[in-house]
């Protein structure tokens, strides 16, 4: 990845996609006690694209992340994924949707006392009845398309940088090959030539792997350079679903000092497209 200059790079976006929904949120809310975190929330993501999820710090991301997920109980509304409301199914469907879904959770969350090679196969022993043989097969597929070495496999995650914990997070959320991938965070305390690799790679992966990505980040280079769509949390809700040019045609006051403020006006003059 010599040569890469992470505040330019930008990757091709898919010219047509069919508008078909993979996850529909609606009026969705979600409270603890009387803190109200999430206050109607209403979103599409579309098959094959790469939404972007933003908003300030605190503010729901990761708690719609997880009610998506199914780690947190709404108080109302309505979740579809691939069409089917997930309160509506019994517990045999709801377990085939799941295996449909990947997820890298913020910092990885990858289990320390278990080396690479099995993080990576607990998603096949979890959901599949495979032999051991055709599981390590499997899953040293996956480390090499995430761009890890096979020599990696049984590095435990204390021995792995910052870098190569994203990337085998990544290998595990894609273990049984799942329709759509949720990332949360998955830039963050990376070095921005690190950052603007895990980025390629997630384009790559959509490309070639048909691969459908909500991506929860505050990473302006990862939005400007791979995400189709982005969606802002604000209050509670959706304020704005669309595309950059949307976000920097916005007046709202939050947007524009996201998407227009100081940070972004210098990554214009090292060569952002605005």
């Amino acid at each position: 990845m010599d040569g890469i200059s992470p505040t330019s790079m930008t990757f091709p976006k898919p010219k047509e996609r069919e508008r078909d929904v993979v996850l529909s949120v609606s009026d969705v809310s979600v409270s603890f006690g009387d803190a109200v975190v999430l206050d109607g929330v209403s979103f599409d993501v579309f098959r094959g694209e790469i939404l972007g999820f933003v908003g300030a710090t605190g503010g729901g991301k990761s708690v719609l992340l997880r009610t998506v997920l199914g780690l947190h109980r709404k108080t109302s509304g309505t979740i579809r994924l691939f069409g089917f409301d997930i309160d509506r199914l019994a517990d045999e469907e709801r377990l085939r949707i799941d295996m449909r879904l990947g997820v890298l959770f913020q910092h990885g969350a990858l289990f320390s006392s278990l080396n690479l090679l099995e993080n990576i196969q607990v998603p096949m022993r979890e959901y599949l009845d495979l032999p051991k043989p055709l599981m390590d097969e499997l899953a040293l597929l996956k480390i090499e398309l995430v761009g890890l070495s096979p020599g990696d496999a049984l590095k435990f995650p204390s021995e792995l940088s910052g870098g190569m914990i994203k990337r085998a997070a990544l290998a595990r959320a894609l273990s049984i090959d799942p329709e759509i991938v949720f990332l949360d965070e998955p830039t963050s305390g990376l070095d921005p030539i690190a950052a603007a690799e895990f980025d390629e790679l997630v384009a790559k992966l959509r490309e070639t792997m048909g691969l459908t990505v909500y991506m929860v980040t505050h990473d302006l280079d990862s939005l400007f350079s791979v995400c189709d769509r982005v969606a802002v949390l604000g209050d509670g809700r959706v304020i704005l679903e669309g595309t950059i040019e949307d976000m920097l045609r916005s007046e709202e006051l939050w947007i524009k000092a996201y998407f227009r403020g100081k940070r972004a006006r210098q990554l214009d003059l090292a060569g952002r497209r605005r």
